[in-house]
This record gives structure tokens, sequence and C-alpha cells, in this order.
């Protein structure tokens, strides 16, 4: 059994008191500590590009920054001098102001594939009238999403067809059906059984692997074919792709696009965007029922749009997209490297597109294992890496991925101890960590 040991004693203590003040011990499930190992996770002091230090001092290099928002690492000092400047000015007045026609022209220009955009502040709230409008100009009921795609909203529609759907009406959930990824025939199946009832069609673009040839296409052509909207989900996409998201990339326009997480690196900012068409139901100048499209008081605080803009700045002239696209592969290799060196290839697998890495953790029949993924995040943290996925940020430098590599391998060693032994147990120091979407806690 290995024994050394890494304390979090001043983060354990803060994590004491986040449970009993807060829900869960954090605002985003993904965040809690029942994702890390018992007694480690870290508190966040601060951070500083791709950098982070707990309430004990400790500093480690992080990937997957603010659940994939921070793209360009923590204070840059690009966005945050766009942010001082305006609140200075205020931040929300009674009216709109020009930061909303400015914020606006800047994203339809880098997202030309959208006429129209609307901007709030989280991703649930985006999607969600992203549905309401779909169902509004469709007279149907019915959504569809990928059963694929682990999360689109904190809303019924979705939440009610996941594990913690309690308090969900059942008659809400049973309006919410499932189609495969990469499967037109499925779908276009789904789609038959429910004719004429399907308002749309919901989905990532893209996720851990490619899409398969034509299949974006071939899901366009079914939408136009039955009737229904389409909507890419581009809140991970969406600048990790391109600058433009995946609809940028592979050339298919939906009907209705969501963007948030990296757009506002680490400030609240979100977006809907799409069709004139479409959009206007939202709006005052069309004679049909208007639809509560989004309306929010806080949903276009200048200082979040200031950001947002920034952003979309430093990715077309800094070349971010293609930064984080070469980190990821730099990244991957490295690591797949590491567990062939330590006899763990087939049981620490990489995958994803470079700018969007993911990790799996098999056990010794070749099976995810939430005790091996405890085992493994273990190593990283005593490492001084933190790391739920291994998605970058542009802030990572040659030697943060040399070193994360390093400390991958050392993980790796006391992985196949543990596959070699056909027990994790020893080496967990705790209970193992769990899966976000769980009936009981």
């Amino acid at each position: 059994m290995d024994t050394e040991e890494f304390f979090l004693p001043r983060s354990r203590a803060a994590n004491e008191r986040l449970h009993a003040l807060v829900p869960g011990g954090a605002h985003t499930y993904a965040k809690g500590d029942d994702q890390y190992p018992e007694n480690l996770a870290p508190v966040i002091s601060h951070g500083r590009g791709a950098h982070v230090w707990d309430v004990d001092g400790n500093r480690y290099i992080e990937y997957g920054s603010g659940l994939r928002s921070v793209s360009l690492g923590h204070a840059h000092p690009r966005v945050n001098e766009a942010v001082r400047r305006e609140l200075d000015r205020g931040t929300n007045f009674v009216r709109p102001s020009m930061r909303e026609l400015e914020a606006a022209e800047r994203f339809l220009a880098t997202v030309p594939t959208a006429e129209m955009v609307k901007f709030t502040k989280n991703g649930s709230d985006a999607t969600t009238a992203a549905v309401r409008l779909a169902r509004a100009v469709t007279g149907r009921s019915r959504v569809a999403i990928c059963g694929d795609h682990p999360f689109f909203s904190v809303d019924d529609w979705f939440i009610g067809t996941t594990p913690m759907s309690a308090g969900i009406p059942t008659a809400t959930t049973e309006l919410t059906v499932a189609f495969p990824y990469g499967d037109l025939t499925a779908t276009e199946d789904l789609l038959t059984r429910y004719q004429d009832e399907i308002a749309c069609l919901i989905l990532e673009p893209a996720g851990h692997a490619e899409p398969p040839p034509g299949y974006l296409a071939g899901l366009r052509e079914l939408a136009d074919r039955h009737g229904c909207v389409l909507i890419f989900d581009e809140m991970i996409t969406g600048f990790r792709w391109s600058e433009a998201g995946a609809q940028g990339l592979y050339g298919v326009v939906p009907d209705l696009s969501t963007f948030g997480k990296a757009l506002g690196n680490g400030f609240a900012v979100s977006a809907l965007a799409g069709r004139r068409e479409l959009m206007e139901r939202g709006g005052l100048r069309h004679s049909g029922d208007r639809v509560f499209l989004l309306s929010t008081t806080h949903g276009a605080e200048t200082h979040s749009l200031a950001a947002a803009m920034a952003v979309q700045a430093t990715y077309a002239e800094e070349g971010i997209t293609a930064r984080l696209h070469a980190l990821g592969e730099r990244l991957a290799a490295g690591v797949r490297e590491a567990a062939a060196g330590m006899g763990v290839a087939d049981h620490v697998l990489v995958r994803g597109r470079a700018s969007n890495l993911v990790f799996a953790t098999l056990d010794e029949n070749g099976r995810p294992s939430q005790p091996y993924r405890t085992l493994f995040l273990r190593r990283l943290l005593a490492g001084g890496v933190l790391a739920p996925s291994f998605v970058v940020s542009s802030a990572l430098d040659d030697a943060d991925i040399d070193q994360t590599v390093d400390v991958v391998a050392q993980a790796c060693a006391v992985y196949r101890k543990a596959l070699d032994a056909a027990d994790p147990t020893p080496w967990l120091g705790g209970r193992p960590v769990k899966p976000v979407f769980r009936r009981l806690a």
C-alpha cells in the first residue's frame, strides 16, 4: 500500500461550512466534493492563468477551468480590463445600453450563421428558451433530445429524464423523448412514431467523437422534412471547435443555437441565436402570438457583455482555438505515452477533440470504474494537478503540460499496482467519487 498522504485541513473545514449553508456544498453539482476523493476536495482561494491556489496554500495546474468556461485562463488581462471599464460606467440600466447593440453585432459577426441573438446569464435559460420557441412556432409539445449527451438544462423538460427527477411531474417528463447520436435511421423512426408531435431536435453537434460523415446534414434534412426545429447546443463546442462553433466548422446551419461557457471567460453570459423568422417571435415585429423568449434582469449587464466582446476579439486576433487544439494534442500524446509506459494504456484512456479532452478510468475487466477514477484523481491532486477532465485553457504552457504528464505517469504507476492486485481499495483513502446524476445522495 502506498503510504504517502496528502492533507487539505483548511479545505476540509471550509467544505464542512459550505455543506452547513449551501445544499450540496457547492452551487454546481459538478463542483461538489463528492466528485473528488474523500477529504481531498480543494476549496479555491484564487487563480491566475492556468493555475489555482487552494485555501491550504497548494498550487495546482488546473484543467476544465470553470466547467470549461475559462478557456483563456483566470484573470485574463484583456478581459479584466474590458470589465473594469464598464464597472465605472454602471452595469445595469432601465433601458438597453449601447453595449447590448455592440455585443449583438460582435456576436453575429463571429457566428454569421445566425441572424439574431439574445443574451442571458446561464446555459439552461438559453436552451429552455430555444425549446419554448420551437414549441411555439411548431404548435407541438414533444421535445427530442440526444440521449448520448449528458446535460442540456436544469429545467424540468430535461432534468426529469435523469435519475435526479424528484419534484418533476411525470406528465412533463413524458413529453421528452430521446434519439441516439450518429444514427439517422433511429432518429427518423422516432420522428415517424411521433409524427407531427415533435417540436425540435436538440443536441450537442459534436462530443467525444467527431460526427459521422453526413450526419449533421442528415439531421438538417430530417428536421426540414418532418417540420421540426433543429437546435444545436453549442455551450461546449462554441469557440472550442471554432470561433463560430461546430456549425461554423462543419457547415451545417441549425435553426437555433445556444452558446455560453467560453463566451465570457468565467463571466456570466450565454446566448440564444438563430434564424430571424423564429427569433422575431420573441420580439415586437410580428403579428402572431408573443413568445416569452428571454427576459432577465441581469441578462445584459454591461460588464459581462464587455467580457464576451473581449473574448471574441482575443480568439480572433490570437488564434486561440488553434492554440487550444495544439495544447490538447501535446497533452493527449503525453498522457497516452505515460499510460503505455506504465502498462495501463488499456485502462487510462484519453478521449475527445484535442480542445475538449476527457479521460476514462477502466478496471481490470475493462469497465468504467469510479474507484479507479478515485485512485487516479488522488494521485493527480497530490502531484499538483487539478483535473476532473483534461480540458485545456490557452493559458497553459509546454512546461505545464510536461509537468502534468510526469504526474500522470506517477499516477499510472500506482494504477498498475492496483490492477495487479485486482483491487484499488488500498489506494482510495476513503469512499469512491460518485456520478453527478444519481437518485440518492
